[in-house]
């Protein structure tokens, strides 16, 4: 067996004790040593870690000590310079018992003991290390938890320093041979190290063969200065370097507190995990879960059931959470809901920043606004701080208060400025009557003016390749701008408007509402109305501008001003009969409708017409110079909007610069007095 130094040999007393071992070995030689030779002292209370050590020298009984360590014997200069030994199993039947370790801390012993003569010493412990076979460590001796590769570099000591859990300090040490002899019992101020864990607590028990610790009363441990972890009852395993608390658990690591009543932490990996309620609080969020689980390295962390985020300015629940101390971002990994006085955010997958709340959202997110406002889409983005969120794939963004919706592949929206724009297959819905108008452009965009005051109103911008689509009513133009303050929507370049078999264009045409209902209507500029009777013939009416007026949404007057032209077919009441065929001009032309037909029409001032049999029609008077049917233009359905067909090239309108005629109402003109 190697020789053991241990500086505790150098204590008088402690050399008597092992030269009386040392006698004892030499005089039997391999016989079995006695049983039941032991000397016991005491030091005074004051000087010593423990009250009442033990040293034995029983082959058959394991000694009351503070550590693993094995030593033999030598002469007197093996025992003050020997080199470092090797590590040898405690439990073996032929070792000597173990002592008191080089780091522990104990009383001097009486100064009268006479210190041992090594030249005595020398030739018997040279016959013991002939005579004493070394003992072969047991396997389940070595416990460690390091890389194969690392673990064979070390010296077996390095391995079972390693893994062994050393006692630095106790106040009183005991321990019962028969009943438990393998239990040390410490007590009164404990100080327990593991690696680069140092462990406190009141009483403790240390189990020798499972290197494990069982501690009691104000248990703390401490790793560096960046680890604390308290409780009231610690069993730790020194092997799997498991520690397991319970009652009034806390792990606190910088500015990170874990609280619970049960939490294990896994040295290895670095991670502690409760199973039983929880609380993890930083220097922005508290959170709180049935389970969870917190790694001091990575400072990510994991709750499940019913977990809680709080922040002063919104609240998380969640089913599952994943979290870092370390950027504050909480990431979903189930059901949550985010709620904050402005808003309420559901998601089961995304990002969300709790220091510059942003929040990155997948999976059809959903953001409902406290104005009504409810925004969804593949995947959103959002600052909650600027205001702004946008929206990518399948994008639904509804307001309930007023009844719309805005649709597309990507859309942006601005709650500070309650602006928002969509593309890429945008769509507006209106639903607030009873039938759904469907609109589709390029481009859809809100904008709105003089927030927060008496005199807010909004601009609704579609631009490029509009078309809408109404069971009752269908329109496209190039561009089209909807101004709340007046409720007027106006189409620009090659606006056309269908309304059943009727049809109305125009260089532009300005729509004004009353409740979501068309109140009149205003073509500006090459103004032409055609109702199909057939396929062959059409009343149309032409003029440089026309005003048309509704009634509950049903056309009930048309006044055309300046070039009126008019080709007519006149027909009985509930008689589909085309009677004859009616040309005319004049200045100013007022029509009555009822039922979507004519009842009776006037010219105001010169007018000029004809009359002609059908089949007398001349081929010059059948259509007017301006007519043009642009029924393969018109949108057919409501998914028909998304297919842009324009006008051909020979039927696109000129633009004039001739302004509409004004009334001379609204002329406000005086005579002049003479």
């Amino acid at each position: 067996m190697t020789p053991t130094h241990h500086t505790l040999l150098r204590r008088p007393l402690l050399a008597v004790a092992c030269l009386v071992a040392v006698s004892v070995l030499a005089a039997h030689g391999d016989r079995p040593l006695p049983t039941g030779c032991t000397h016991r002292w005491s030091a005074p209370v004051g000087d010593s870690v423990v009250g009442d050590s033990m040293v034995t020298v029983a082959t058959d009984t394991t000694a009351v000590a503070l550590t693993d360590t094995v030593v033999t014997p030598t002469d007197t200069a093996d025992i003050h310079s020997g080199p470092t030994p090797a590590a040898v199993d405690p439990r073996s039947a032929t070792d000597l018992p173990p002592i008191v370790p080089d780091n522990a801390v104990v009383a001097t012993p009486p100064a009268e003991t006479p210190k041992a003569d090594s030249k005595r010493t020398t030739g018997r412990t040279d016959n013991l290390r002939r005579r004493l076979p070394t003992p072969t460590p047991k396997t389940d001796t070595v416990h460690t938890e390091m890389p194969a590769a690392m673990r064979d570099s070390l010296s077996p000591e390095e391995q079972q320093r390693k893994t062994r859990v050393d006692l630095l300090y106790a106040d009183e040490a005991r321990a019962d041979e028969d009943l438990s002899p393998d239990v040390q019992i410490l007590v009164g101020n404990v100080r327990l190290k593991h690696d680069s864990m140092y462990m406190y607590c009141d009483s403790a028990l240390i189990f020798r063969q499972l290197n494990s610790v069982e501690a009691f009363g104000n248990v703390r441990m401490e790793q560096g200065d960046t680890l604390f972890i308290f409780g009231d009852y610690l069993y730790y395993d020194g092997l799997s370097r498991i520690a397991m608390l319970r009652e009034n658990v806390r792990l606190i690591n910088r500015e990170t507190e874990l609280t619970t009543d049960s939490l294990n932490y896994d040295r290895v990996f670095s991670l502690g995990y409760y199973f039983d309620g929880g609380t993890l609080t930083d220097a922005e969020n508290v959170l709180t879960s049935i389970w969870g689980e917190y790694c001091t390295a990575t400072k990510l962390s994991v709750f499940n059931h019913e977990v809680t985020l709080t922040n002063p300015r919104f609240t998380l629940n969640s089913d599952t959470l994943k979290y870092s101390t370390e950027t504050k971002v909480a990431t979903i990994l189930g059901p949550s809901d985010i709620i904050s006085d402005e808003n309420h955010i559901y998601s089961e997958r995304g990002t969300y920043d709790t220091r510059t709340e942003q929040a990155v959202l997948l999976d059809r997110s959903v953001i409902h606004h406290v104005s009504g406002r409810r925004m969804t889409g593949d995947s959103l983005f959002y600052d909650r701080q600027r205001g702004y969120g946008e929206a990518f794939d399948r994008v639904v963004m509804i307001d309930s208060l007023n009844r719309n919706m805005l649709r597309g592949d990507y859309c942006f929206f601005n709650e500070f400025t309650e602006g928002a724009f969509a593309t890429r297959r945008a769509e507006a819905i209106d639903f607030s009557q009873g039938d759904s108008l469907f609109l589709h452009g390029d481009t859809l965009r809100l904008i709105t003016y003089n927030l927060n005051t008496d005199s807010v109103y909004r601009e609704m911008h579609a631009y490029h390749h509009v078309r809408a689509y109404r069971s009752d009513l269908q329109a496209v133009c190039d561009s089209m701008v909807y101004v709340s303050r007046d409720s007027c929507l106006t189409m620009y370049v090659d606006p056309i408007v269908w309304t059943g078999d009727q049809q109305l264009l125009g260089e532009e045409i300005k729509v004004y509402m009353n409740d979501s209902t068309i109140d009149w209507a205003h073509i500006i500029n090459q103004a032409l109305a055609v109702e199909m009777k057939d396929t062959v013939h059409y009343n149309q009416v032409s003029g440089k501008e026309m005003l048309a007026y509704f009634r509950e949404g049903e056309l009930r007057q048309v006044d055309v001003n300046t070039n009126v032209y008019v080709i007519y077919y006149p027909q009985e009441e509930g008689d589909t009969t085309l009677m004859m065929h009616n040309y005319s001009e004049g200045s100013v032309l007022k029509m009555f409708l009822r039922d979507r037909r004519m009842e009776r029409g006037m010219f105001i001032g010169a007018a000029s017409g004809m009359l002609y049999p059908m089949d007398q029609i001349p081929r010059d008077k059948l259509r007017l110079p301006t007519f043009a049917w642009f029924d393969y233009v018109r949108p057919r359905h409501k998914r028909d909007i998304f297919e842009w067909r324009g006008k051909n090239e020979a039927d696109r309108l000129k633009k004039t610069d001739r302004k509409p005629v004004a009334s001379p109402k609204s002329l406000h003109i005086e005579r002049t007095k003479k």
